[in-house]
């Protein structure tokens, strides 16, 4: 007598489709760093009197009249030093991820869910190549991240093997808020600088395949955690989503002094003002939606009130990737 398919089954089965259609994906398309970007063309030149390296509407910064009353060579420098810093800060969350996945790819025995997890350290490899060689090109010796969260790298990788749902959401806690604001530079791709729009218009193309895996992987793992298990993961993701993102995309004290930027502005622009508090929020609406299905927000009662504790509750996406249009 057959066993009986179980809802466990269903979503294994799910999975193992949507892994050999990501793998397909990534051999039908991908990009190489050196290949695809001609870094040494007379317009990818990287100047500082080339005024479409100002920040526009889409950043925090940028949108502020401190920011504005700069003079342009100033505007210049520190949206240079911007870039560069986010692509720095971007790499290493990347070299944290591709060492997550290789732990994890030790102890499974998935051997579709190898092949995707590979082809996505691939394609990051890449990406690591893509933001270092811009970051080396503008000429500026920035850091990225806090050291605290580089130091606390190796212990971050290692959710891969333990808690693998944690790591996930871990991972989309990086991708999403870069995937968010490099859309928002590319709606607006015309004012960009032309080196930057191909660079992030290369990494929102692969990075869809990332974010979907990690979406396919979480609706496996989640399932299988028992109900205190979710109950506590439900409390965390928010957490974890909002600390994350501030890392990625919050100047630490030591790059806002390299750009000159005063404490009281960067307080206003990533701290606690009601625009502030909106740009964070905004940056989720596909982990609310992700978390509404796997019942870890919506109709969850602890994890609703853990998103609206940490300033990041609001709509979920109706799908991935859905643009925000009430403000248009």
């Amino acid at each position: 007598m057959e066993r009986p398919i179980t809802r466990a089954d269903e979503r294994e089965q799910v999975y193992e489709e949507r892994l050999q259609t990501l793998s397909d994906g990534a051999v039908r398309r991908n990009f190489d760093p050196y290949q695809d970007i001609d870094w040494d063309a007379p317009e990818n030149e990287i100047r500082y009197d080339d005024e479409r390296w100002i920040l526009g509407e889409w950043d925090p910064l940028g949108r502020h009249e401190w920011y504005k009353s700069l003079p342009k060579d100033e505007q210049i420098r520190i949206g240079i030093h911007r870039f560069a810093l986010m692509s720095k800060v971007g790499l290493q969350f990347e070299q944290g991820l591709v060492a997550g996945i290789m732990l994890s790819n030790v102890e499974s025995n998935q051997t579709n869910e190898i092949r995707a997890t590979t082809h996505e350290s691939v394609e990051e490899g890449n990406h690591i190549l893509m933001f270092n060689e811009l970051v080396r090109r503008t000429g500026i010796d920035t850091m990225g991240a806090p050291s605290k969260f580089r130091k606390q790298i190796p212990i971050v990788t290692a959710l891969g093997t333990k808690f693998p749902a944690l790591f996930w959401f871990g991972v989309l806690a990086g991708e999403e808020p870069i995937d968010h604001t490099q859309k928002e530079v590319l709606r607006n791709s015309a004012n960009v600088h032309p080196l930057m729009a191909r660079i992030m218009a290369i990494h929102v193309a692969e990075e869809a395949r990332h974010i979907s895996l990690a979406h396919e992987k979480l609706k496996v793992e989640v399932p299988k955690m028992s109900r205190l298990g979710r109950a506590a993961l439900a409390v965390m993701v928010p957490g974890l989503m909002i600390q994350l993102a501030r890392i990625i995309a919050k100047p630490s004290r030591k790059e806002c002094a390299a750009m000159g930027i005063p404490p009281e502005v960067a307080e206003e622009v990533w701290g606690k003002s009601a625009e502030s508090r909106k740009y964070w929020a905004d940056l989720f609406p596909d982990t609310r939606m992700l978390a509404d299905e796997l019942g870890l927000r919506k109709g969850n009662l602890l994890g609703r009130l853990a998103w609206k504790a940490w300033g990041i509750d609001g709509r979920a996406s109706r799908y991935r990737g859905e643009p925000d249009r009430r403000h248009k």
